[in-house]
């Protein structure tokens, strides 16, 4: 029943908070400050059910190292996608006009910051963790990511691929990511730094969910298995190619660290195993 509560709280957050930044999304300054605080919010919201559902701290978003743990998230997830658009630039498919709009990627900013927030509270903090307590680390994460990745067949530009790519390049990696560092800050950043770095700086589409009018005025165009089309570079290889390689570091980490729990690990624990659970 605990997953149930946390799950449906965790839902009724990610729907109010998207629906406000949503409904304000003409007006920049508005969108960043409902953002943050819709972001805030829902940490807070999650924080607090899940010490009244399981009765311990929640160190996975724990106040100290917050920041520090934020920020290197945020380098990864921009220098990852950076990445991306360094080689669809150096292959011709990615071109700059010149400046595009710095008010534009104001509100970005506080919508990417919303929604990075909400998705991993629901897919890594309450999804992945508590269904890894039953079936183990690889398990749960391969179910986490499949449904992180159906859930953006939703998008207005979706396609099959790009639900498949999200799954494979995110949700597979940001599961491998908490599993290596067992932070919500970390999986935060990095979700937020490759979001804005896509819509906010280089103002391309994000998720099939339409175009984006960030700090560059520039056009994607070429091979939609480089570019990933209309839904966007999420669904290029290149996309596909470094996300599973940060997965598989995330997991070397997690094997190193002794983070990887194995199917049953928590039934064994109750039952008297010294069998403990990385929190």
């Amino acid at each position: 029943m605990r997953f149930v509560w946390q799950f449906l709280a965790a839902m009724a957050m990610y729907a109010a908070g998207g629906n406000i930044v949503t409904a304000v999304r003409e007006n920049d300054w508005l969108t960043l400050a409902l953002g943050l605080a819709a972001a805030a919010g829902a940490v807070l919201g999650y924080a607090w059910v899940v010490r009244r559902t399981e009765h311990r701290a929640v160190t996975e978003v724990a106040r100290e190292g917050a920041v520090a743990r934020t920020g290197w998230g945020v380098l990864l997830g921009a220098g990852w996608f950076g990445a991306v658009m360094v080689n669809l630039f150096a292959s011709g498919y990615y071109d700059v006009h010149g400046l595009g709009s710095a008010r534009g990627a104001i509100g970005l900013l506080g919508f990417m910051a919303a929604a990075a927030t909400m998705e991993e509270i629901v897919y890594r903090g309450v999804l992945f963790r508590v269904v890894e307590e039953h079936i183990g680390t690889y398990l749960a994460l391969a179910l986490s990511g499949l449904v992180f990745g159906l859930s953006h067949l939703l998008n207005e530009h979706a396609t099959l691929w790009g639900g498949i790519a999200i799954a494979v390049e995110a949700g597979f990696m940001l599961a491998a990511a908490y599993a290596a560092t067992r932070s919500l800050w970390v999986t935060i950043g990095v979700h937020f730094g490759w979001n804005f770095a896509a819509a906010g700086v280089f103002s391309t589409e994000v998720s099939g969910n339409g175009g984006n009018l960030g700090l560059l005025d520039a056009t994607l165009s070429g091979p939609e298995p480089l570019t990933g089309g209309d839904f966007g570079p999420e669904g290029s290889v290149y996309s596909v190619g470094f996300g599973v390689l940060l997965t598989l570091v995330f997991l070397w980490l997690a094997h190193r660290r002794g983070n990887v729990v194995a199917p049953g690990a928590r039934r064994a624990a109750r039952a008297g195993s010294p069998l403990t659970l990385p929190r």
